[in-house]
């Protein structure tokens, strides 16, 4: 797991919403819902998992949310970008069922039906609701509170719902419309809100059926007000119109904006785009300009309707659109935009948690380490490591730290000339001095503190050219590494004495940083080293052949196997003259 993914896992919101995990390319792999997002997202990284599960982790690179209001609509969310990402690990999802809705039908005898499909026949729509059981109950409910009709078409004789008191029998019956438009009134205000009076009375029966030990009964009206509680939830990301618009909010702190666009087609919002920038005029101006600069993007089409949030005045945007502008003050579409304002909230929030995060690791490690060494705070740190192949090609290696973060500009190599290669000591001693001797000449940065990978020993003879030297007092630490080759031990101070630090501190953790560093920097010089040396002594007194030709014939054949298995013509393909391609090839083949 990737830092940036420790971070953002560490600052999720207690909320509902949805997520969208990416791959290393930026695809999104997989898209799922959560009741709490914190929880949820951070089960993929806790523990171990099996089969698909596992492959869907050891893929994931990083991730985004988008916070809704219920775990309802955070379901409706998944199933839009589930059918606009299609996304691999999303298989049980990927069919092209769209939501049920609660439909009232404009006949002569209206009937309620549930559907999948909005068609423009003056029909009354509701939903969409999260699944075709919730809906298809709450239409039994409603057939059982108002007596419309059920038939598809009207019998001769009355059947048996006419008995059961759930429909007027317009078979046989001569029905007023007006009843019936009354009873379609009735159901439009229950499904628009006014349900709550019918819970109640469910409860009241549900405790009277209960009290006269019903309890069969009991339970039927308790699933009957479950149900209504259900679907009657207000589901704000998917609106009962088919009208395309752009939903804008945004939210301002510590100098910068961040907005957020819900993109909702044909009643679903498919997509969002987040956008956080520095802001140096008044926060409702510079909504103004991002809006009017994000149409002039040939991607983003300007659809027939935009909401904005009530604060903003959409006369100007209007005119500039020529297009509807909409700033809500209440209802549903109010509703709509303060999701994206609080969205944009949540990503402004995050934004500052990763910086404050992200500096708790460096400057602030920084600070904790000064504290427990009692010095300045090493906004500065050089860190050195020799390195050797069993006595051979000895090297050292530099890294540099500032403000908690390598600064790999300022890297150093070294190849010891004065001590002898297998003597750690001298190496240690040999390039403290060389590159301060040289700090001191061409008057650079004294570093806050020099960490030496290594123990007692190393830290002496490097303070024994610091200070006896060269007269400098620069804080010396050294680093010491257990038996499994990680980081165990800081030590510090004169005389030298172990410092304790919490292994789970951000303190520890730049140790471990600065010591890896600087052993992986050191390595990778003495592997190159050895292969120059290998190529050298393997090439070394071939007439006509010099450093430019040992360099082109290992880019050509890559190893040293294969110069000396290259046939004369093969040598001469790699644009080395034939002469001496010749002198080449008798030099490994003839004895």
């Amino acid at each position: 797991m990737n830092n940036l993914l420790k971070e953002k896992l560490a600052i999720l919101p207690d909320e509902p919403g949805c997520y969208l995990m990416k791959d290393r390319h930026g695809t999104i792999i997989y898209v799922g819902k959560a009741k709490v997002l914190k929880n949820r997202v951070r089960s993929y990284f806790n523990g171990s998992h099996n089969g698909k599960t596992a492959r869907l982790v050891s893929e994931i690179v990083d991730f985004e949310y988008i916070v809704t209001s219920s775990n309802i609509e955070a379901l409706i969310l998944e199933l839009n970008l589930i059918k606009l990402h299609n996304p691999k690990y999303n298989v049980r999802l990927t069919d092209d069922k769209t939501y049920p809705y609660i439909k009232i039908t404009n006949e002569k005898y209206p009937r309620i039906l549930t559907t999948r499909k909005i068609k423009k026949d003056k029909a009354k729509y509701f939903g969409p609701y999260p699944n075709a059981y919730s809906a298809n109950e709450t239409r039994k409910l409603l057939d059982r509170i108002y007596p419309l009709r059920k038939c598809a078409q009207l019998p001769k004789q009355v059947c048996l719902y006419y008995h059961l008191g759930q429909c007027l029998a317009p078979c046989v019956k001569q029905i007023e419309p007006k009843e019936f438009d009354t009873l379609v009134d009735e159901i439009t205000k229950f499904l628009n809100g006014g349900y709550e009076d019918v819970k109640k009375d469910l409860e009241r029966k549900m405790l009277e059926a209960a009290e006269e030990l019903q309890f069969e009964r009991a339970k039927e009206f308790r699933d009957q007000i479950t149900h209504i509680e259900t679907v009657m939830e207000k589901q704000k990301i998917v609106s009962g119109d088919l009208t395309n618009r752009d939903v804008f909010g945004y939210a301002v702190d510590k100098g910068w904006m961040c907005v957020q666009v819900f993109f909702v087609r044909q009643g679903k919002l498919i997509e969002r785009d987040v956008s956080i920038f520095p802001i140096y005029q008044e926060p409702e101006e510079e909504f103004l300009t991002f809006v009017g600069k994000f149409y002039t993007m040939a991607s983003n089409i300007i659809p027939k309707e935009i909401f904005i949030p009530h604060t903003i005045d959409p006369s100007m945007l209007q005119q500039l659109l020529s297009v509807q502008v909409v700033a809500p003050k209440r209802g549903a579409k109010k509703e709509l935009t303060d999701l994206a304002k609080k969205n944009a909230e949540i990503a402004l929030k995050e934004k500052f948690q990763l910086i404050e995060r992200q500096e708790e690791r460096t400057i602030g490690a920084c600070e904790s380490l000064a504290e427990a060494l009692n010095i300045a705070v090493p906004l500065r740190i050089e860190a050195f490591d020799n390195s050797h192949m069993h006595g051979a090609d000895a090297v050292s290696a530099m890294v540099v730290f500032i403000d908690g973060k390598p600064a790999k500009k300022e890297y150093r190599k070294y190849k010891t000339k004065t001590a002898a290669k297998h003597d750690d000591y001298g190496a240690m001693q040999e390039v403290i001095r060389r590159r301060y001797t040289r700090v001191l000449k061409e008057n650079l940065p004294l570093p806050d503190l020099i960490v030496i990978d290594g123990g007692k020993g190393q830290m002496e003879v490097a303070r024994e050219v610091i200070e006896d030297e060269l007269g400098l007092y620069i804080p010396i630490a050294g680093l010491v590494k257990d038996e499994r080759h990680r980081t165990s031990e800081l030590l510090f101070g004169d005389p030298i004495e172990r410092v304790e630090l919490k292994r789970t501190s951000d303190a520890f953790y730049l140790l471990q940083r600065i010591q890896d560093e600087v052993h992986r920097f050191a390595i990778t010089f003495l592997r190159q080293q050895r292969q120059t040396s290998t190529i050298t002594s393997a090439l070394d007194g071939i007439e006509g052949v010099g450093p430019k030709r040992k360099q082109q014939l290992m880019r050509h054949f890559g190893s040293i196997k294969k110069i000396k298995e290259a046939s004369v013509d093969q040598l001469v393909e790699s644009g080395i003259p034939i002469k001496v391609a010749q002198v080449i090839f008798n030099h490994f083949h003839v004895n």
